[in-house]
């Protein structure tokens, strides 16, 4: 009933109409979405990369709503080890209900495009993103939620073709995990996984030791780009919640609202 991660125009790599994302969810059936459009970095040259212009996504945001879908307004952060002060700058300049923070960049490159992959092999690209992934949370503090751990698996161009294996990089993921838990930050069920590696990012071995090592606040969404794929396998993803944690969080003014499912 919840999608908490849709990208309309306002992101570099959508061009759907948000009024048609809305349309989508509404069509399926869903109660309450975030908007969180890309607001990316290359960690290596420090510069923006596929930011939106906050005017744009005033003029996107400021006005829509629903009379049957409940609408926050988000972004989706690219996380690298020195970008903390954009991050606060776009949180002063705007009231956000839900930040997604990712980690998009490695070493110059997003792993979801080819270009990555001519440079790295498989295992050694799962270890260096994860250490990665583990600094980008370790420094950052303004996010809500990390986004779609494993977000490295889902590319058409990885050539293992399958999701990353929590007991391959288990000492690292733990204490991903258990930075996020006493930060107080929580962690998303990503479903853009399953039609692209079969498992959602991250896959359920990881929700369960997240919960086990007192991860409380948990989110699902689509990760969807155009209107076809709003609310796509979000009821699985609701199911994985529901039996590990007994409720899914949405959040209004960054802070979490608690469902019971």
């Amino acid at each position: 009933m919840f999608d908490y991660h849709l990208h309309s125009w306002v992101s570099h790599d959508s061009q759907c109409p948000p009024v048609e994302i809305i349309h989508a969810a509404e069509k399926a059936g869903l109660k309450e979405i975030c908007f969180t459009d890309h607001y990316d970095f290359n960690d290596i040259d420090k510069t923006q990369h596929n930011t939106f212009a906050l005017a744009a996504y005033r003029e996107a945001y400021d006005e829509i709503a629903s009379a049957r879908v409940k609408v926050r307004r988000g972004m989706e952060f690219g996380m690298t080890t020195w970008n903390q002060d954009e991050l606060s700058s776009m949180l002063n300049a705007y009231d956000f209900d839900f930040v997604i923070g990712s980690v998009h960049y490695m070493g110059g490159y997003d792993p979801y495009y080819k270009e990555f992959w001519i440079y790295n092999d498989p295992d050694t690209a799962f270890e260096k993103y994860l250490l990665h992934s583990l600094e980008c949370v370790k420094t950052q503090n303004d996010f809500d939620v990390l986004g779609h751990l494993n977000y490295i698996c889902k590319s058409e161009h990885n050539p293992a073709g399958k999701p990353l294996c929590y007991n391959d990089y288990r000492d690292i993921c733990d204490e991903i995990m258990k930075t996020l838990v006493q930060k107080g930050k929580g962690m998303e069920i990503n479903t853009s996984g399953v039609d692209r590696v079969g498992a959602f990012l991250p896959a359920v071995d990881f929700i369960k030791r997240f919960r086990q090592l007192g991860g409380e606040i948990i989110t699902v969404g689509s990760d969807a780009h155009n209107a076809a794929r709003v609310g796509q396998y979000i009821w699985g993803a609701l199911e994985i919640a529901k039996d590990i944690f007994g409720y899914a969080c949405t959040f209004e003014n960054r802070k979490p609202i608690f469902h019971k499912l």
